[in-house]
């Protein structure tokens, strides 16, 4: 019984001896190894890499896609009764101007050129015959005047029945390519305002943008253009019209360019880009990546004034140069972050090194 007391007792002050130590003895802590090595507490600060830029004046082009679209289309109509009896072209050929299209068959056109005619002979037969008698006395002056308008009447009852005969060939009124005809046959068919035949000139050719009422301002009668289709060709042209009043839906200003086509090789309806240079504008060249947001929402660069500290500055885009972009609002020599800038903000301290050195040291 002695011995288990002396047991417990013993157990009782070595377990108040280790918690009396605790507070007796000092121990080494965290903050205590910081207050002795206050260098290892401090954060290192982020490595960004930067480029210096440089303003300078910049020709930009303002690219618009469009189409393109024929100088000149037409529909060619009878102008006179008929039957189409013959058509001389077929879809795909090309006419020049004056070359017969078609011909409408009607016989009476012909039977009043030939009683006309004849009208004319006998009126121009009777005045040259009384003519002679009236210088000779034989016939009063007056009688002259009566044949004068008689030969008058009849000559012009000739052109007129002429007139209407020529009606019923149908010709080009200039060169092109034919890209639709009626065909000849069936019934007897009144040709009175019917549609015969469409033509089309691929020479010149227009390509066709609108523009807005913003980028209006910069465009003029004259300025050459760069063209380039959808298929991979590329032409040169120049702005022949721009339009003076806007579209009512769209309130854009339609603009023509022209281009030459000799060849026809350029076709009629086909997608295009077209590139207008603008006046040249102060810009910086950045990369793509560079650019970012702030936290309102602007877009723009970080940069890095002085030694360490990163600023954010707005900018406009003037052009989109696929890899990189020419943009509006950065001071000549700014040190624009092109590595990092999405992982820092305005006021924060970095260590800037140029963006050559980073990319070296990233291999």
């Amino acid at each position: 019984m002695k011995a288990s007391r002396i047991v417990a007792i013993g157990l009782v002050v070595g377990a108040v001896a280790w918690v009396a130590s605790g507070h007796l003895v000092p121990h080494e802590s965290a903050q205590s190894r910081a207050a002795v090595r206050p260098d290892a507490g401090e954060a290192k600060l982020f490595r960004v890499a930067v480029a210096e830029t440089k303003v300078a004046p910049h020709a930009r082009k303002l690219t618009l896609s469009g189409r393109t679209e024929a100088d000149k289309k037409v529909t060619i109509t009878a102008r006179t009764g008929g039957v189409l009896s013959e058509m001389r072209v077929k879809r795909g050929m090309h006419v020049k101007k004056g070359d017969i299209i078609a011909v409408l068959s009607d016989d009476a056109r012909e039977a009043q050129v030939a009683q006309a005619t004849a009208l004319f002979n006998q009126r121009k037969a009777e005045l040259e015959a009384r003519r002679k008698l009236i210088e000779g006395g034989m016939m009063p002056k007056l009688e002259a005047v009566n044949l004068e308008s008689q030969f008058k009447s009849a000559e012009a009852a000739l052109a007129a029945a002429t007139a209407e005969r020529d009606r019923g060939v149908l010709r080009a009124p200039w060169d092109g390519i034919i890209t639709d005809n009626a065909e000849v046959g069936g019934a007897a068919l009144a040709m009175m305002g019917a549609p015969v035949a469409q033509m089309v000139s691929l020479d010149p050719m227009l390509a066709v943008v609108e523009v807005s009422e913003r980028r209006l301002r910069g465009l003029k009668i004259g300025d050459e253009v760069e063209v380039r289709l959808v298929t991979g060709q590329k032409a040169s042209g120049r702005i022949r019209y721009i339009a003076p009043i806007a579209s009512q839906t769209t309130r854009t200003y339609r603009v023509d360019i022209e281009m030459k086509n000799p060849d026809g090789a350029i076709p009629d309806g086909i997608t295009a880009e077209v590139a207008i240079p603008m006046a040249p504008v102060p810009a910086a060249r950045v990369p793509r990546s560079a650019l970012t947001f702030s936290s309102s929402g602007d877009l723009g660069v970080r940069v890095v004034n002085g030694e360490t500290k990163v600023d954010f500055v707005p900018i406009s885009v003037v052009e989109d140069d696929q890899n990189h972009m020419w943009v509006s609002g950065i001071p000549d020599g700014a040190r624009v972050i092109v590595q990092g800038q999405d992982f820092v903000r305005e006021g924060q301290k970095v260590v800037a090194v140029p963006a050559e050195v980073a990319i070296g040291s990233a291999q």
